[in-house]
């Protein structure tokens, strides 16, 4: 037993996931069970406001704390999602908010285009950074990150993870940081975290040309509204 939870290497009692109306599940609800395994750490929803919060789909999650009421968190966690994500990069207040916590976290972290409202903060400039395939360029040419094609990237205290299911690999790698490999590979067992994906794809590089290019052209429209409002 001793082995399998060791001391923890950084202290962390406290895991803050933001949601905001238009999050994508997974996002939020991936890293919540994977930090949620860590014994004796509190991990828990941290509203744009309180009450009612629709995730993408429209599933609402009740929340009965938000970013006026929390002023210190160990590890934050901003999920990503389209049009209303985007949106939040304009948000004063969320940044303020998000720039606030950075200065009492022991890490600060991002999964998919979560990146973009981390990037909005300036916090991510000239740092290397990933997001969604779709949202590199954004985070690049808007938020000034330096793009790097890989499931999740460590760039100090800032990590960031790619599209929805790597804010699991990222949340893995953040307990194993944290914790130790057999404790890591004791959560993994708890979740039968073994994936073994249909095909060899999903990816921007490894998935088929034109359907990356149907995708792509699928999320300009949604996001036609946000990033060119004079039309």
């Amino acid at each position: 037993m001793t082995e399998l939870f060791p001391k923890p290497k950084v202290n962390i009692k406290t895991v803050g996931i933001l949601l905001y109306d238009g999050y994508t599940t997974l996002d939020a609800m991936g890293p919540f069970q994977v930090l949620s395994e860590m014994m004796g750490v509190k991990v828990f929803f941290v509203g744009r406001t309180k009450g009612f919060i629709a995730n993408m789909n429209g599933v609402k999650t009740f929340c009965d704390t938000s970013i006026s009421e929390v002023k210190n968190l160990d590890i934050v966690v901003i999920p990503g999602g389209l049009r209303e994500t985007y949106s939040a990069t304009k948000d004063i207040q969320l940044l303020n908010w998000i720039k606030s916590i950075d200065s009492t976290t022991t890490y600060t972290t991002s999964v998919c285009t979560g990146a973009w409202i981390l990037g909005a903060t300036g916090l991510l400039k000239a740092k290397e950074a990933t997001t969604h395939w779709y949202g590199k360029k954004i985070l690049a040419e808007q938020f000034g990150a330096k793009i790097k094609d890989s499931r999740y990237v460590m760039s100090g205290k800032y990590w960031t993870s790619a599209g929805v299911t790597a804010g699991m690999d990222m949340s893995l790698a953040l307990v194993n940081e944290i914790m130790g490999e057999k404790y890591t590979k004791t959560v993994m067992l708890d979740l039968e975290y073994d994936p073994k994906p249909l095909y060899n794809v999903g990816g921007e590089h490894n998935t088929d040309k034109a359907i990356v290019e149907m995708m792509r052209a699928m999320y300009d429209v949604g996001m036609e509204s946000v990033l060119r409002p004079e039309k």
